[in-house]
């Protein structure tokens, strides 16, 4: 025991009795660190693969970056920020611009992907640029750009437009679909102790096991797979035109991983006034959260990897677990890592049924939604005040409208064709800003 908790205080962690939930710094045993950390690894798994598939990148290389962007967020964020470093959706239609990827799974050609690395690189350029203000003129500076009408809305945004790719899975077989949905709800509901932190992970199994007795799991590409394959690593090739068309996406995911922090400070803290703990100041760590967004984007791109982000998924699960150990998340990392080297592990990851992964995007892409709607209440935001509704109401429609309305979510516009997400993001940020102008005059 006293070599344990050597261990975790030369680490600066601290061994956590995980019965109620783990804080940031503590960590759980190493059983239980591996069952967790699986947990974890298998949520951010089908969305950041997704991503991939739909850009034309490679797939173990995508799982390699995300582990490696992981653990230098990790490293640049102190150790005092436990979110996980996933592929973002915002950045799809930009990315296959320049990949031209087409088909779902084809892989596009090096000189292309090497291009998108570029525009990639470079984007990660803006989130560090705003980490950077943020630190230099302080958080209230950017409370004011980046306030709860924005950050909320846009989290509820990116919650509700995964809804369409969660059902969608789903579809494929809603038996198995409503099983593994039913069974994860059930147990993060019911179960407790050590077992009800793994709700996630029971429901998968559940899922997955319900789908391999109907006989709707193929194991054809886990025996053709190599036991041991390296990912295909690119070099970024020079392209201002994938630096026009990517670099711009950077800034809607700004909002989203400011969201994405103030949800993990509201729960962190819930958890640790719980237990009589001491506050943890995450929020005021945002201009550290989107330094280490863009060094991961930056370090993600440099091996052939996509954009990214912190992931809502990843956020979810602890939410619904009350593990937000960064321990977890370090070894989330590595397993990513070594997994990425496994080739029959990877195929075998892929029979899991996509109805499965529906029926679970069903309940966490609904969490991230609910927890934009939990900012809003945490910061009190006034829905009475037309300058508040004016700023949700329209961040809503932009995004979610957008998403839905029009083919890849690009919404067309005097001639061009803007990503909806984005959009919405900007207009918020603009319109809040004018409305918060028009109120001091007034």
């Amino acid at each position: 025991m006293n070599a344990k908790k050597n261990l975790w205080t030369a680490l600066g962690f601290r061994p956590g009795d995980d019965r109620e939930g783990l804080l940031p710094d503590e960590a759980p045993s190493l059983g239980k660190l591996l069952l967790f950390a699986l947990q974890q690894f298998i949520v951010m798994f089908p969305a950041t693969v997704l991503v991939a598939l739909l850009t034309g990148f490679h797939v173990s290389t995508t799982v390699f970056a995300s582990g490696l962007a992981s653990l230098c967020f990790i490293f640049v964020t102190g150790g005092k920020i436990p979110l996980y470093y996933g592929s973002s959706f915002s950045y799809i239609a930009a990315v296959v611009s320049i990949t031209g990827a087409r088909e779902f799974g084809q892989v596009a050609p090096d000189a292309l992907i090497s291009q998108a690395q570029f525009g990639i690189i470079l984007s990660g350029l803006v989130s560090i640029l705003a980490g950077f203000l943020i630190d230099r003129f302080g958080r209230d500076k950017m409370d004011r750009i980046l306030p709860p009408e924005v950050t909320g809305s846009i989290a509820v945004v990116i919650g509700i437009t995964l809804a369409g790719s969660a059902m969608g899975q789903a579809a494929g077989d809603w038996g198995i679909a409503l099983a593994t949905l039913v069974v994860t709800i059930l147990a993060s509901v019911f179960l407790k102790g050590f077992i009800g932190q793994l709700p996630v992970l029971i429901g998968i199994v559940a899922g997955y096991l319900f789908a391999l007795a109907l006989g709707k799991v193929d194991f054809g590409a886990v025996a053709a797979a190599s036991v041991i394959q390296t990912p295909h690593f690119t070099i970024p090739a020079v392209s201002w035109g994938a630096v026009a068309a990517i670099m711009p996406i950077a800034i809607a995911t700004i909002p989203e991983s400011t969201a994405h922090l103030y949800q993990i400070d509201l729960y962190v803290n819930k958890l640790a006034a719980k237990r009589g703990e001491k506050r943890y100041e995450i929020e005021g760590k945002l201009g550290r959260n989107l330094i280490g967004d863009g060094i991961g984007d930056m370090v993600s791109a440099l091996f052939g990897g996509p954009a990214g982000t912190n992931y809502g998924e990843n956020i979810s699960t602890m939410t619904v677990t009350r593990v937000f150990s960064v321990p977890v998340l370090i070894a989330t990392a590595l397993v990513a890592i070594v997994f990425s080297f496994l080739g029959k592990f990877s195929a075998a990851v892929n029979t899991i049924p996509g109805p499965v992964i529906g029926g679970l995007s069903i309940y966490l892409f609904g969490v991230i939604a609910v927890q934009g709607v939990g900012i809003m209440i945490e910061k009190k935001v006034d829905l009475f005040d037309n300058r508040s509704l004016a700023v949700i109401a329209t961040i809503l429609i932009i995004g979610i409208g957008g998403s839905f309305g029009f083919p890849n979510g690009m919404i067309p516009v005097f001639g061009a064709k803007l990503p909806a997400i984005a959009t919405a993001a900007v207009w918020g940020i603009l319109l809040n800003l004018i409305l918060q102008a028009t109120k001091k005059k007034a």
